[in-house]
């Protein structure tokens, strides 16, 4: 699959229309520059991301980075825009039922009754969304399992926020057992229930949909905009300059051996990867 790496990601070079004719199973997610960011610290995010089957462009910026880069992508594919094309391209395939996972209490029963009178059939079987903290709570974690099994959906979309959304599925996929397409959707949930709107489409194509989303919650929102998220314009500078430097990067063999310091044995090693999900919402 052709794919252009940006900083330490390899982010899949499809259009729309090659995903949906693809995709019969596997594990989807949309990166942007809040995820690129996140994975310059977080490694187990990192590591969960390198195991998806698709990673697609979900972000403008990634799409002037690339450009910027010598190696452009040929279309921004954000969850928000692929979510509602696959279901309409599935209109009509009676095996594909939909589970929807996420948003605040009602949004995504909400979302459910939209989708289907979309689709003119029950598409989604079944809707949850599950209590702050959940990904902590053991229980909470097998009843929601339980739920999407007894549905008989073969299409998880889980929106409840990155990292927690894409390390809930890595965690868990093996646990679902018709479900053949995972789907990481974000805030997906509450544009499908009309909770929030959408930016215009002028500023989405100009790359401006991220200062739309701070104008709406600039509470919740001015924290990854205005402070975390600018480090990525220079990340690409340095990436540019082949001056950027991956973290995380595993050590040649030859490295990790043990090295003996006045009789001390000491070697290089890495953080395993975990599946336990963070605490913090």
């Amino acid at each position: 699959m052709n794919s252009v790496k940006i900083l330490n990601l390899q982010i899949d070079n499809l259009s729309m229309q090659d995903v949906l004719e693809q995709l019969q199973r596997g594990v989807v997610f949309t990166p942007n520059v809040d995820h690129l960011v996140k994975m310059q610290s977080d490694q187990s995010f990192k590591e969960i991301y390198d195991t998806a089957d698709y990673r697609l462009c979900d972000s403008k910026i990634l799409i002037y980075a690339a450009k910027f880069l010598g190696s452009p992508i040929c279309e921004k594919i954000s969850g928000s825009d692929f979510f509602p094309a696959f279901y309409q391209h599935h209109r009509h395939h009676s095996e594909v039922k939909l589970f929807l996972l996420g948003a605040h209490a009602g949004v995504a029963a909400e979302a459910q009754r939209r989708i289907n009178r979309k689709v003119g059939r029950e598409m989604v079987v079944g809707s949850y969304s599950p209590p702050i903290g959940f990904e902590t709570d053991t229980a909470e974690c097998d009843r929601i399992i339980q739920l999407v099994n007894a549905s008989g959906a073969t299409v998880l979309a889980v929106g409840v926020g990155a990292p927690k959304q894409e390390k809930f599925i890595h965690a868990y996929k093996k646990r679902f057992s018709a479900i053949k397409i995972f789907l990481a959707v974000g805030a997906t949930l509450d544009f499908e229930a009309g909770q929030v709107n959408r930016a215009p489409k002028w500023m989405s194509k100009a790359g401006l949909e991220w200062l739309y989303r701070l104008a709406s919650e600039p509470k919740r929102l001015w924290k990854r905009y205005l402070i975390e998220d600018p480090m990525f314009l220079w990340l690409v500078f340095a990436q540019k300059l082949n001056l950027y430097s991956e973290p995380f990067q595993i050590l040649p063999a030859s490295d990790a051996q043990f090295s003996q310091v006045d009789g001390n044995s000491s070697r290089s090693t890495l953080p395993a990867l975990t599946e336990q999900l963070p605490a913090s919402n």
